[in-house]
């Protein structure tokens, strides 16, 4: 994504965020329920590091607070976005997240990570619609996620929304986001789900549960 690009993407999530209450926005979750439930069966010690991808002003962040994880990182290409979920915490709960503006597909930051346990993505790949953002998408995933790691991404399902926000978006099921990904990540776990937005309407999601291959395997079955 060019430069141009991102200052328009970036703008347009910004003015989302600066126009619309948290709990109206068409995509707010008073519970996380199903990302809860996917995470659970990690099994991921209290230390692991956990990136939330597109992170925006989720309610994901808190409840992962409340279950004492302590080792959270939240991004977003939308600074207004991060600052309002700031705001929706305490400050010494915000103070155990370290927040990242940035641009997955193309970050200035993100890459300075590393050993990413669990990478979770409920809103960023179902909005990338030019094989160039997918691309960046995936070379940020495999730099950062560990061996051994846990990817959970949800997107739209074929049934699901065609646009968003005003924004094209690519509607998916679990086989192609298995191909996405590539023979590095195992499919664990993956199912329907039928988000109900704040005005009362739905959303057809499908959500993914992967682990990384550790290289060794990987090598073996060569």
């Amino acid at each position: 994504m060019n430069k141009k690009n991102l200052i328009d993407y970036k703008e347009h999530w910004n003015i989302i965020y600066s126009e619309t209450e948290i709990n109206k926005l068409g995509w707010y979750e008073q519970s996380p329920k199903p990302s809860l439930d996917l995470i659970k069966k990690c099994n991921l010690n209290r230390d692991a590091v956990i990136l939330d991808v597109g992170s925006g002003a989720t309610t994901l962040i808190e409840q992962l607070i409340k279950e004492c994880y302590n080792n959270i990182i939240a991004t977003d290409i939308s600074d207004i976005a991060l600052q309002k979920a700031k705001e929706r915490l305490k400050q010494e709960e915000a103070e155990l997240v370290k927040w990242i503006v940035d641009d997955i597909t193309n970050p200035d930051y993100i890459q300075e990570l590393e050993g990413i346990d669990l990478w979770h993505d409920r809103t960023v790949l179902h909005f990338l619609t030019e094989e160039e953002q997918k691309q960046g998408y995936l070379s940020t995933l495999r730099n950062l996620v560990k061996p051994c790691g846990y990817v959970i991404i949800a997107v739209f399902s074929f049934e699901g929304a065609k646009k968003c926000s005003g924004l094209d978006v690519v509607n998916y099921d679990y086989k192609m986001i298995a191909d996405f990904l590539g023979d590095e990540f195992k499919l664990l776990e993956y199912f329907p789900y039928t988000y109900i937005q704040p005005s009362g309407g739905e959303r057809p999601y499908v959500y993914t549960l992967f682990q990384r291959v550790h290289p060794d395997i990987i090598l073996k079955n060569q």
